[in-house]
C-alpha cells in the first residue's frame, strides 16, 4: 500500500459570549471559548481536514457548512467521528500529528487527555504537540487558537 498525507489547518478567534467553552480536542479547558458555528474545537477541525485531505475525500467545510444550522454548536467531535468513518470505508488510517498554537492556556496538562480522546475516536494513534508563538501575532497577543495537524492514511 502507499500512504497518503493530508494537511489541515484551522483558526478560530477568542469569544466575547462568557457561554462560549473552550473546547480543544474534544477535551473541555479553562478559558474563554471560540468563536464559531460549532463548538468551534480547531484541533478537531484541523484533524478532519487532514485525514480528509490524505483520503482525497475534499475538506470539513464542504461537509458540514458553517451557514448549515444543523451544526449550530455541534460537537466537533462527533463530527471528525463522521469523517473518520467516511475515511475507513476506503483507507487505513496509520496516524495524524497535531501541533496545537496558542499563547493561553498552558496545554501540557490536558495533553494526555486530548491525545487518549483524539485517538480514541480516530482510531489510531495521534500526538499533540502545543506550541506557543512567544507574544508574536494574533495569536501571541491571545486573540485565538491555531492548530495544524497531519494525517497518513493509506488506500485498502
Amino acid at each position: 500500500m502507499i500512504p497518503r498525507v493530508g494537511l489541515g489547518f484551522d483558526l478560530h478567534p477568542f469569544s466575547s459570549d462568557p457561554a462560549r467553552r473552550l473546547v480543544l480536542g474534544g477535551v473541555r479547558l479553562p478559558g474563554p471559548g471560540l468563536e464559531g458555528h460549532s463548538d468551534a474545537d480547531v484541533v478537531a477541525h484541523a484533524v478532519a481536514d487532514a485525514l480528509l485531505g490524505a483520503a482525497g475525500l475534499g475538506d470539513i467545510g464542504s461537509r458540514f457548512p458553517a451557514g448549515d444550522p444543523a451544526y449550530a454548536d455541534a460537537d466537533s467531535m462527533g463530527l471528525l467521528a463522521e469523517v473518520v468513518a467516511e475515511v475507513r470505508e476506503t483507507h487505513e488510517i496509520g496516524n495524524v500529528d497535531v501541533t496545537v498554537v496558542l499563547e493561553a492556556p498552558r496545554l501540557a496538562p490536558h495533553r494526555p487527555a486530548m491525545e487518549g480522546r483524539l485517538s480514541e475516536v480516530v482510531g489510531a494513534p495521534v500526538g499533540v504537540k502545543p506550541k506557543a508563538p512567544e507574544g508574536l501575532g494574533t495569536l501571541g497577543r491571545r486573540e485565538g487558537v491555531a492548530c495544524f495537524a497531519v494525517a497518513v492514511v493509506a488506500a485498502r
